[in-house]
């Protein structure tokens, strides 16, 4: 972090952003078994497993992780994800990401994801940024923030602490 980086979102912020996604998935899937949390490499899939324990500790669903690789410098090279399409068709899925900056990263793991059936699909993101250049919206976002173009968000997660900055 940069002295002249601004705090966005601490620890304890995140920890409550968290949580509320965390409920509203349990609201979004109260009749479901299992719900699949695919995250996109690498923050999105370190959020999802963030958010693993928590749905599990407030509902009865079963949450399986899958990681997302999606080449963001050209998202349209074939995405890969952990799971198989079997392992998650007509399942409910919810793709996350850290942040929803552009869009494009989000719509094209959207697109990879309604190449099978599936019982329901979900967003979420930690902080959306409000600069899309695509239709997609998150279903579930911790902060919508409206910056400068020219700024940039910045998730950390480490092992004990995490953060969002704006730079």
């Amino acid at each position: 972090m940069k002295a002249t980086d601004t705090i966005i979102l601490n620890k304890e912020q995140i920890s409550h952003k968290l949580r509320r996604i965390a409920y509203q998935i349990y609201e979004a899937n109260v009749e479901e078994q299992e719900v699949i949390i695919a995250g996109i490499v690498e923050n999105g899939y370190l959020f999802a497993e963030k958010l693993k324990p928590i749905v599990e500790s407030i509902s009865s669903i079963k949450v399986t992780l899958c990681k997302v690789k999606i080449d963001k410098k050209n998202p349209t090279n074939p995405i890969t994800t952990s799971l198989d399409q079997k392992d998650y068709m007509n399942k409910s899925i919810l793709l996350v990401d850290d942040v929803l900056q552009s869009g494009t990263t989000l719509i094209y793991g959207v697109k990879h994801f309604l190449e099978v059936p599936l019982k329901q699909f979900k967003t979420a993101v930690l902080v959306d940024r409000n600069h899309k250049k695509y239709p997609v919206k998150a279903d579930f976002k911790g902060i919508s923030l409206s910056t400068s173009i020219n700024e940039n968000v910045q998730v950390v997660f480490k092992k004990n602490d995490f953060y969002a900055t704006l730079e």
